[in-house]
Order: C-alpha cells, then sequence, then structure tokens
C-alpha cells in the first residue's frame, strides 16, 4: 500500500512524498517536491494523492500475500486469471508529464479544484468532444471521476485564467525554446458555432474562413514564435474585421511585457494606411503582404522594370505605408501565367457562348449588353506574373530577409490547422460569452502541448499519440481470490526514443 509522507528537509522545508514500507522500512516512491508554504504544501499532497491513484506499477501473473517478501510471489493459475478491460493510461501520463513541464499545474497552487481543467486540456488531445462527454471519457478509460455540475460551474470562471495562462507560456518559451519578442507571427482565423442564432457580444455572422456565412462565428487573433509556438491570443466579435484586431492585440502585448520595441510579421489584411501610422507611433516594426494587383499602375511599371523578370531578383520603393519590397521568381511566373490562362480561355468560351450571368468572371467587361475582353486587367496581370510584394517599416534589413521572415508565417496557419483538426475546436456549442472564452483557453492550453511535442519530437500530433497508445495497461483478475491488478506492456524503442526528446521519464 502506498501512503503520502511529510518529512522536514535542511532548509526546515517540508518535502511531499509518495512511499511504501517493506520490512519496516521506507522506500520512497516518488519525490513530489518540497515547500514552507502550507498553500503549497496542500497542493503538494493533492499532487501525490493523485499520483497513488495513478500509480500502475507493471505486474506479472502472480499474486502476492500480505505477509510476505515482495519478492517472493505466489503463482496464480492461469486459467482461473480474468481479463476485466484493456486502457492506454499511459498515454494520459505522458501528457499530463507534458502539461506539468509546461507549469500550468502553477494554476494549481490558489485551487487545487482546477485538476478538471489541465484533464480537459489533455483529453482535447486525446478524444477531442464535448465538455460532458470528456468527463465520461475520462471516467471510462482513466478511471478519473467528475461530477458534472463541478464542471459547469467551473466553466465560466476557467476564462478569467487567460492572463496567467499567457505568462506561464510566455516564461516556458522564453526558457526552453529561446524566445524573445523580437520577431511574432500574427494572423486570424474564424470558428463557427453549432447554431443559427446570434447575440449581442461574440456570436455574430460575419466573413467565415470556413464558409460558414449563415451561423455565427467568433474571431481569433493568435500570436505564435518562429517555431510556431502559442504566444498569446484574444477572441474578438465575430464580425470585426480582421485588420482591427491588429493593434489592439500588439497593444497588449506591449503593455504586459513592457515591450519597447519588436518585429511582426503578418498577412495583407493587416495593412492599413491608420494601421502603419500606429505601428509607428508605437515604434513598432511590421513584416506584412502586399497586394500587388491593388498597386497604382506607375508603381506596378516601376516594379516590372525594376525585376526585369530575372529569377529571385527583388526590388525596394518607398510608399506611404512603408517600404515596398517586391521579389521576382520563376516557379511563380510559370503557375501565375497558368492561372491567368486558364481563366482567359474561360472568359473567351463564356462571351463566344453566354449561358447565364457571366460578369463574374475576371476578365470580362461588360457595357450595356455587349461583354468583351478586358485587355486592360489582361495587360496589368501579366506585368504582376511571378511577382509578390511585402511591405515594411525596416530600414537596415536586407530584401532576403524580410522575404525570409514572412515565408515564417505558415507557422501559424498551421496551428490553426491543429487547432481546427486535430483538436476539433470548432464547431462551439457554447452559449454564454464566458464559457466560449473557457473553450477558447482549453484549446489554446491543449495546442501549446501539442506544439511543444511537435517542435521537440518532429512528429504530427497524430503519429506522437500513435506511438504513446501502443503501451496498453490490462486490468486482471485473480478468480480464486477476487484480487485484481494491472499490467503493462513493455514500452517500443519509439517510446523511448519520443519520451528522451520531450526530456519526460517513466
Amino acid at each position: 500500500m502506498l501512503y503520502v509522507r511529510f518529512t522536514k528537509t535542511k532548509s526546515k522545508a517540508t518535502a511531499v512524498q509518495v512511499v511504501k514500507y517493506v520490512k519496516r522500512k521506507t522506500v520512497i516512491l516518488k519525490h513530489i517536491g518540497s515547500s514552507k508554504k502550507t498553500d503549497e504544501i496542500k497542493r503538494l499532497k493533492t499532487v501525490a494523492t493523485r499520483w497513488i491513484e495513478q500509480y500502475n506499477p507493471q505486474l506479472c501473473l502472480f499474486s502476492q500475500n500480505s505477509g510476505d517478501l515482495e519478492d517472493s510471489p505466489k503463482v496464480v493459475v492461469l486459467n482461473k486469471v480474468k481479463l476485466i478491460s484493456t486502457h492506454s493510461l499511459f498515454v494520459y501520463e505522458v501528457l499530463s508529464q507534458v502539461s506539468r513541464y509546461l507549469g500550468f499545474y502553477k494554476l494549481l497552487t490558489d485551487n487545487p479544484k482546477r485538476e478538471i481543467l489541465l484533464d480537459l486540456v489533455v483529453t482535447r488531445l486525446i478524444h477531442p468532444a464535448s465538455k460532458l462527454e470528456s468527463i465520461q471519457f475520462l471516467k471510462e478509460e482513466f478511471g478519473i471521476k467528475y461530477e458534472r455540475s463541478s464542471v459547469q460551474r467551473s466553466l465560466a470562471q476557467w476564462s478569467l485564467l487567460k492572463d496567467q495562462v499567457e505568462e506561464i507560456i510566455v516564461n516556458f518559451a522564453k526558457k526552453q525554446l529561446d524566445f524573445t519578442f523580437k520577431v511574432i507571427f500574427y494572423d486570424v482565423t474564424t470558428l463557427y458555432f453549432e447554431s443559427f442564432k446570434s447575440d449581442e457580444e461574440l456570436k455574430q455572422c460575419g466573413f467565415s474562413k470556413d464558409n460558414k456565412f449563415n451561423q455565427p462565428q467568433i474571431v481569433i487573433g493568435l500570436v505564435v514564435n518562429n517555431q510556431g509556438f502559442p504566444i498569446s491570443y484574444q477572441v474578438f466579435a465575430g464580425n470585426k474585421f480582421e485588420g482591427h484586431t491588429f493593434i489592439p492585440i500588439l497593444e497588449n502585448l506591449q503593455q504586459r511585457y513592457k515591450i519597447k520595441t519588436l518585429t511582426v510579421v503578418a498577412d495583407a489584411a493587416m495593412i492599413s494606411q491608420k494601421n502603419v501610422d500606429e505601428l509607428v507611433t508605437k515604434k513598432l516594426h511590421y513584416i506584412v503582404g502586399a497586394r500587388v494587383s491593388n498597386l497604382p499602375h506607375k508603381i506596378i511599371d516601376i516594379v516590372y522594370k525594376g525585376l526585369n523578370r530575372q529569377d529571385q531578383a527583388t526590388t525596394r520603393i518607398k510608399t506611404s505605408e512603408g517600404n515596398l519590397i517586391c521579389s521576382f521568381l520563376q516557379k511563380r511566373y510559370r503557375k501565375d501565367k497558368h492561372e491567368t490562362e486558364k481563366q482567359i480561355a474561360r472568359a473567351e468560351k463564356a462571351i463566344q457562348n453566354p449561358q447565364g450571368s457571366i460578369k463574374r468572371l475576371k476578365f470580362v467587361t461588360t457595357i450595356k449588353t455587349k461583354s468583351s475582353l478586358n485587355q486592360k486587367l489582361i495587360e496589368k496581370t501579366k506585368k504582376l506574373w511571378g511577382i509578390k510584394g511585402y511591405y515594411t517599416n525596416l530600414n537596415s534589413v536586407s530584401n532576403l530577409e524580410i522575404i525570409n521572415q514572412y515565408r515564417q508565417l505558415w507557422k501559424v496557419e498551421k496551428s490553426f490547422r491543429i487547432t481546427k483538426s486535430d483538436l476539433q475546436a470548432r464547431p462551439i456549442y457554447h452559449r454564454n460569452t464566458e464559457t466560449i472564452k473557457s473553450h477558447i483557453l482549453i484549446c489554446f492550453m491543449a495546442l501549446s502541448l501539442a506544439k511543444y511535442m511537435e517542435i521537440r519530437s518532429g512528429l504530427s500530433l497524430k503519429k506522437t499519440l500513435k506511438i504513446l497508445k501502443s503501451v496498453k495497461d490490462a486490468k486482471m483478475k485473480n478468480t480464486l481470490t477476487n484480487e485484481v491488478w494491472v499490467m503493462r506492456t513493455d514500452p517500443s524503442k519509439d517510446v523511448d526514443n519520443l519520451l528522451k526528446k520531450l526530456n519526460l521519464s517513466y
């Protein structure tokens, strides 16, 4: 039997340990931690108790008498052994260790009952589902029991933990991932609701990135580092224009972390003269995409002549929105040329055989009832084949470095894909603002675990879970004595290698 033991250290702190007693000798199985603070000791005791509940040492097919030595097993009759159930508790244990490694267990200092929040985060990775289904999954798969009423009471309160969670994340990223606010990456996505009812707060219809224009949604702004590890997020109403989310989230970061200057990389939707002016006022640097098709004809001509369709050539022009940097790639040129030629062919066919409306076709112009090819637009488009543009207010950074930084923006998009696909963050089923924000908090925390494991292991979340789930626990029962025990399969080399990369042990 296992016990929670309290003992004094040399520094007069109280150490909390999990022990067992063998022939009147104390065997320490797990050192949980030590502290001089009463609240912290209580938290460590909770962690120790939970560790005991989850402790399932790998056993052989032997039963033991309490009076015998542990090395003197009693053989059981194999045909009297009954398999009760099989589980994958190992994956839960590892993900809980990752959660602890990132620092999320600090949330239990003020309130040990927040364990359910951490378990819902882990469950979001293993078995993404509704909160109530997640509770059922924890009970059936891992034997962890929570009351529905306690979850419903706590759910709205968790939204208040956002700043604390982000501080934990930022501190971890600084220590373990060499993160600084020198360069950050920002993008926006939308998450829709399983509902057609809007409200006056977050749930609003707007431009949907999931093509769910008839359903209310929320807008999520996400900041990541150069590895795609999430740093901060903000929730906006579903009808919020993504360009208007840019400054608020940067202001929030600047104020909270006393940032004097940083460089933010974002897509073309974030650029506007107003945003540029505010960024300059706040002494912030930016690298954002430029919509070259919207440029004035004079600038297009300058860019076209300056690049001269030379592969990997770049040019820089000063504009009111900052330095416009443009680059040319032959590979992009061939792609753009192919797409334009297809669109022109489609337009010509529609003009010759008009069926229904052809006004939506890009290269068609209609005057009264007569349609023809828009030659001016075609010529303008041809000049832009192979050209991509970027705006920045960085003057001492090379064109190539600006372009390379912008190319890292896909890492934010990948984090969104993980959130939507692997973590199934949408559709959202919650109704009120606070529970919606709590749901996003859980997904954000789960994303940080997923990205950390991906960064360290080089494996996708699906591959990581598959490896961890390969370790199975079998619950056995001796029908002669009614003794129940658990057997665990031996971890494979893949498991060993994965845990080493994650700096974990078992």
